[in-house]
């Protein structure tokens, strides 16, 4: 039986920081906040082990005991797991502090009210969304509440859609309960599919076809035929983009196929270790990447780590291009509705006398969102090791022939460059036989759904589904995971990686399926040999959750010992999950609850469902004419100055350190 094992720590805000919380709380003081720090242990420490753990976790600024206010205690939210919590248990176990299973960290605030009457549950319900938030964190009102975060729950089931009894209604309403953004066409091509071969679908399959099918994935308007005042459209909006490369190929050496686009670049010198472990210069013909992608959903519903994991998400695509590559600058940039600042409106951000035009409560606000999703993008660049050099910010909010636009939901841009070697350019085809690893962090219970999320409209989707898709980053293991690619990628023609590709939208259901389709194969899976740090996941969880810093690859058993010890060096968790096969068939087993959670063609997987067809008209609009009258001069030259869309972005970068990784020639 565990135990939990509390420890106290050191401030967890500044005195300013706390004056600040105080000063948006007028009816209440916040007398102190501290570290607390909760470990489930199998036994109880003795006196060596309790005194190297604290010696651990001695850090920051020490407070005095604190039993005066109502104490409100903020911790991760239950059945999630914080990056500090994943770090943190890494050192302690690396520490020989074997009692101890997890650690996590929560802040305990005490509070008072200011005219002396004791706190009630109305007033904690007040504080609580200034001290937390509650995309990814809770409030409990004890210490021992903290028992909750180490709870271990049995293995949810294996559920099927009963369409061979209630028919379509059944799909439709698990499409609405599951959050897949189903279209009706698509509705019709799974009823379709398994009519045919007689079974209902598993939950499972339903929310992988979901993800690897999602506008997030699959650019469905992109690519969809386009007909304009009744006139069919030669292009489609990717056809179009396309064409300037179809007509200007030259200088590209990847495009519109692999997670970044890889431009001609020239012979150089670079430096890393050969395979006795001494660093040497090697000469190779080395081409540039540049990758840009966005982060909408998350970063609306949970700034800091939405961004956080924008920025995560595009430097794996990176390393994951071609068999391996170097991620090496990266730029952040963010569009929002207007920022209505407190005490400083600008005149431009009234409408029609109030100061905000409606957005869902769930999604952040403008202001918070240009607070906290700087740092998260800062954040993770900077603890991976890749500069930040450039970004953008602006925002828009404006009503023009009675229609109102923004960006309440909004644009977070990730992007960046690095290099790559020109012979590991493209993918390589694998024979049946090929092992399927999963390297990196574990699976949580967390980013589940984010790809039909990221696909609908801002506030379409249940509430407690967009939970579900709040993201967590762990810059660190993803740094570990990046060594791990460094050195395969440094072998040159050794290179033990045939294929890879970073897990993200969909999770390993999407991540998997697209590796072996690139080498026209299937596969053969083990549900549980994909390391885990839930119990009580279910198999739809385990096969589709996002969480980040995973990458699947390919490589030949006889490389399996040596990648091996590439893993044990960088202290990279990795797991042997499946096997390539020979015919286009997708079976995930699943040996503890002696199931098949997957058995599907690939065809009906990755074929082709019913194309997306947007059948629209023009619209003329009449807008009034510019008028200038009344205008000053110098106070419009003053608000263009103050519109974030002309004014200074330095923030966007000054805010990490541009030299972190040794690649930037200038600070700027």
């Amino acid at each position: 039986m565990s135990e939990l094992h509390k420890l106290r720590g050191s401030a967890a805000l500044s005195r300013f920081r706390l004056d600040k919380l105080s000063r948006s709380l007028p009816d209440y003081d916040c007398i102190q906040a501290v570290f607390w720090h909760f470990s489930e242990v199998s036994a109880a420490l003795d006196a060596v082990e309790q005194a190297r753990l604290e010696s651990i976790l001695t850090y920051g600024t020490p407070l005095p005991d604190q039993t005066e206010g109502k104490l409100l205690l903020v911790t991760p939210r239950p059945g999630t797991i914080s990056p500090w919590s994943s770090k943190a248990t890494d050192i302690v176990r690396h520490c020989g502090l074997e009692k101890i299973s997890r650690i996590e960290r929560g802040t305990a605030y005490h509070f008072s009210r200011r005219d002396g009457a004791a706190l009630t549950a109305e007033d904690q319900a007040q504080i609580a969304p200034h001290i937390h938030d509650r995309m990814t964190e809770a409030v409990f009102g004890s210490l021992d509440d903290a028992r909750a975060l180490f709870r271990h729950l049995p293995p949810k089931p294996l559920t099927t859609v009963d369409i061979l009894g209630a028919g379509r209604a059944a799909l439709v309403r698990a499409n609405s309960e599951m959050g897949l953004a189903l279209s009706a066409d698509e509705i019709d091509y799974l009823m379709d599919n398994f009519t045919r071969i007689g079974r209902n679908p598993t939950d499972v399959e339903l929310t992988m076809f979901a993800q690897a099918n999602s506008e997030h994935c699959r650019h469905k308007i992109f690519n969809a035929a386009w007909v304009i005042d009744g006139e069919a459209q030669p292009h489609t909006l990717f056809g179009m983009i396309r064409e300037t490369h179809a007509r200007h190929p030259q200088g590209t050496v990847v495009a519109y196929s692999d997670n970044s686009s890889v431009i001609e670049g020239a012979d150089v010198a670079r430096f890393h270790p050969a395979e006795n472990g001494r660093y040497v210069y090697r000469e190779a013909r080395t081409h540039i990447l540049m990758k840009v992608e966005t982060h909408n959903h998350p970063t609306a519903i949970s700034p800091f780590p939405g961004a956080a994991t924008g920025s995560g998400g595009e430097i794996r695509d990176e390393g994951a291009t071609g068999t391996g590559s170097k991620p090496k600058a990266g730029l952040c940039g963010f569009s929002v509705s207007n920022l209505n600042i407190p005490g400083s409106q600008q005149p431009w951000e009234a409408y029609q006398g109030s100061s905000s035009y409606g957005k869902p409560g769930r999604s952040a606000s403008a202001l918070q969102i240009m607070i906290d999703g700087p740092l998260g993008a800062a954040a993770f660049n900077n603890e991976f090791g890749r500069p930040n050099l450039a970004g953008y910010f602006r925002t828009f909010e404006e009503e023009c022939a009675g229609e109102m636009r923004g960006y309440h939901k909004p644009i977070m841009l990730a992007g960046g460059v690095g290099n790559i070697d020109d012979a590991h350019c493209f993918k390589k085809q694998f024979a049946a036989g090929t092992l399927l690893i999963h390297l990196g962090g574990p699976g949580m219970l967390i980013g589940l759904g984010g790809g039909a999320a990221s696909s609908m409209d801002t506030g379409a989707n249940a509430e407690n589904l967009d939970f579900d898709s709040v993201q967590r980053g762990n810059p660190e293991m993803q740094r570990r995971a990046q060594e791990v690619i460094d050195r395969c990628w440094q072998l040159g023609d050794a290179n033990p990686i045939l294929s890879i590709h970073d897990v993200g939208a969909g999770g390993v259901s999407n991540a998997m399926p697209e590796l072996v389709d690139g080498a026209g194969r299937g596969a053969r899976f083990q549900l549980r040999d994909i390391p885990l740090e839930e119990s009580g996941m279910a198999p739809r969880e385990i096969w589709s959750n996002e969480s980040q810093e995973r990458y699947v690859l390919a490589i030949v058993p006889e490389s399996l010992d040596a990648f091996r010890a590439v893993c044990e060096r960088e202290r990279c968790p990795f797991a042997v999950i499946g096997v390539a096969t020979e015919d286009r068939h997708l079976r995930v087993e699943d040996s503890l609850l002696s199931a098949m959670p997957v058995d599907m063609d690939m065809s009906v997987l990755l074929g082709k469902p019913p194309r997306m067809t947007r059948d629209v008209q023009r619209v003329v609009r009449s807008l009034p004419a510019l008028n200038t009258d009344g205008i000053d001069l110098a106070e419009a030259a003053l608000r263009v100055l103050r519109l974030p869309s002309v004014a200074s972005k330095s923030f966007l970068i000054t805010i990490g350190d541009r030299s972190v990784g040794g690649y930037t020639a200038r600070d700027q």
